[in-house]
């Protein structure tokens, strides 16, 4: 039985030397350089994944350009919706500019009018003011806006000149403060 024993005993042992020396290099080249193949490995994995994003764009633009090669008629329907879509877009702003232009015309008939009104009130010798534009109110406690006159700003000469700015510190004159120097006291 020994001698039976002996060609197994001496095969597992071959293969143990083939494991450990495996393990011993593997482990040696993991030692030395895993963060490294670690590191390979993800950027790797991430190049594979923006390339495999790409491809799968770019087959999709390959098939729509021989889908569109394929059908004129839906790019002739494409087309025709599109100049309808500009024709609908340009008849309102057509009709905006109408609307514009009445409004215009309306505010010019309604400056005629008062400028009318203004001459015809001068004529008679009446104030030739717009009261039309603002309801007077009677029951009002203040005074009325008639009976208050706007001051005049008087025609002297400014205090400083237009320069003058006192946030600047500059053209303040003589007087100016300067705050006193940090640290400890020079006395003793």
């Amino acid at each position: 039985m020994e001698h039976a024993e002996e060609p197994l005993s001496a095969r597992p042992a071959l293969e143990t030397e083939g494991l450990r020396f495996l393990h011993v290099t593997v482990g040696s080249l993991l030692a030395s350089y895993g963060w490294y193949i670690l590191f390979s490995c993800i950027l790797l994995y991430i190049v594979i994944q923006k390339l495999a994003v790409r491809l799968r764009a770019l087959r999709q633009r390959q098939l729509d350009q021989a889908e569109t090669v394929l059908e004129p008629d839906v790019v002739v329907r494409r087309q025709e919706a599109l100049a309808a879509a500009r024709l609908r877009m340009q008849e309102d702003l057509n009709a905006q500019v109408e609307k514009h232009k009445e409004k215009l015309r309306q505010l010019e008939e309604e400056k005629r009018r008062q400028k009318i009104e203004m001459w015809d009130s001068m004529q008679e010798g009446r104030s030739y003011r717009r009261n039309t534009g603002r309801p007077q109110e009677e029951d009002g406690p203040g005074p009325s806006t008639s009976s208050v006159t706007p001051k005049r700003k008087s025609d002297k000469k400014p205090l400083r000149g237009g320069g003058y700015n006192p946030l600047t510190g500059e053209g303040g004159g003589t007087c100016s403060w300067r705050p006193g120097r940090r640290g400890p006291s020079s006395g003793g």
